[in-house]
């Protein structure tokens, strides 16, 4: 196979729906010729499963190029970092052989996620009540927070020990005006600080710096976005969103680049759709295909455990996506979860009051009222889960990919037929 991803500048995976998509997957493959993985903006709200020879390995905060063993792995400042988490993660990864040892960087200017941001994280769910937005607790809200306020601390804090704690003691005070007393050992937390301090430091660095030398090298450069559009705190169904740029955009902000540097944009969009907490979704299926999606697709969260809900692919909002972030191809994935159904439905369209909508509308009200116009396919029945090649699979399986080609306007690169890494169909796309 030729180069996949570009000398010239950055390759981006993003999510094309409400996460979950398999983004884990498509990266583990890409990074198998990348020199540099990076993250760019979420934390450890995030998830990806990757499985390499019957070994499962789930990534949170840590980009999953770690897997390939000549792949430097960079945390961008767009990324809010819990350290024992990251350290907990790591020490996972390493247990079952993966050797990280000078191969992870961290920015100096990433902001970090603390216990109280996420004890913050439970108290806030509990104050909005029913309007609970369904966080995973993680902090990563709280933590976005207080960097918008200008109070958060930042990992350069840390090697200026005395001004962080006096910072940090500041922090809680004020959280405790706002929230009200809570348990937190204040100066137990500082000095276990201390300690992940001089364990972090040998992978600090100035990203910018050695990003940019990286372009400049002509190195090949994946980024792996966290979550996906229709999580996006701008562009996604706000409130029910998560708190960082998901969108492409995440990536110039969260990364320090221009965008003339970024060369392609893969967007991963599931066969189906899913999504997990609260908020809307127009081709949400509560009965039985919802319940065939859910128990083939082994659709739980790789971060929460909880269960995905689950519906039909809606082109609607691959639409609304792909005008943002601008795809250059897509991965389809967890094509064969739809193997056993005698006929399968596309969303198309969004009907208010007859007439069709231009787009995914902004107002939830909206949503509400939307009738969802869809098209019929008939399934291709049959077990595609050793295609790999495009003309191996049926073809109402071909077919059903062409259509999303055609809603689109954008051609599907990669095809997703199975858990394990080598159960995905590069498609060539003309260049």
């Amino acid at each position: 196979m030729s180069s996949i991803l570009s000398t010239e500048g950055l390759s981006v995976v993003l999510g094309a729906q409400w996460g979950d998509e398999g983004k884990g997957k498509l990266s583990d493959i890409l990074c198998g010729e990348a020199d540099v993985c990076a993250r760019c903006q979420g934390g450890n709200n995030a998830g990806h499963t990757i499985v390499v020879n019957d070994v499962k390995y789930d990534f949170h905060i840590l980009p999953s190029g770690l897997i390939n063993p000549k792949c430097t792995a960079l945390i961008g400042a767009g990324v809010v970092v819990h350290l024992p988490s990251l350290f907990d993660e790591l020490e996972k990864l390493e247990s079952k052989g993966l050797d990280c040892d000078g191969r992870l960087f961290i920015s100096d200017r990433s902001h970090l996620v603390f216990d109280v941001h996420q004890t913050i994280d439970g108290l806030k769910e509990v104050e909005l009540g029913r309007g609970s937005i369904g966080t995973t607790k993680k902090g990563i809200g709280p933590a976005y927070s207080s960097k918008a306020s200008r109070s958060g601390l930042r990992v350069h804090h840390l090697y200026n020990f005395d001004e962080f704690a006096a910072k940090f003691r500041i922090i809680v005070e004020n959280k405790r005006k706002r929230y009200g007393h809570f348990e937190y050992d204040v100066e137990g937390e500082l000095a276990r600080y201390r300690q992940l301090a001089e364990r972090l430091r040998p992978l600090v660095v100035d990203h910018v710096s050695y990003l940019h030398d990286q372009i400049q090298q002509g190195k090949k450069i994946l980024v792996e976005g966290a979550n996906a559009l229709m999580l996006d705190i701008d562009f996604g169904t706000y409130p029910y969103v998560t708190s960082s740029n998901t969108a492409v955009g995440g990536v110039c902000t969260g990364l320090g680049v221009p965008p003339t540097k970024i060369k392609k944009i893969i967007g991963v969009v599931k066969a189906y759709t899913t999504r997990v907490g609260g908020g809307p979704f127009p081709t949400e299926q509560l009965n039985d295909v919802g319940e065939y999606l859910q128990r083939v697709g082994f659709e739980f969260g790789v971060t929460t455990g909880r269960k995905r809900r689950c519906g039909w692919l809606d082109m609607v909002v691959v639409k609304y996506s792909t005008m943002i972030n601008g795809y250059t191809s897509l991965n389809i994935t967890k094509l064969d979860i739809l193997d056993q159904l005698p006929t399968i439905k596309i969303a198309t369209a969004y009907l208010l009051d007859g007439k069709p909508l231009a787009s995914f509308p902004a107002d939830l009200s909206v949503l509400e009222r939307i009738e969802v116009q869809y098209v019929e396919v008939p399934g291709w029945q049959k077990d595609i889960s050793r295609c790999r090649t495009w003309e191996e699979l049926p073809e109402n399986a071909q077919k059903y990919v062409e259509l999303i080609e055609k809603e689109s306007g954008v051609p599907v690169e990669w095809i997703g037929v199975g858990a394990s890494r080598d159960a995905m169909i590069h498609k060539p796309i003309a260049q």
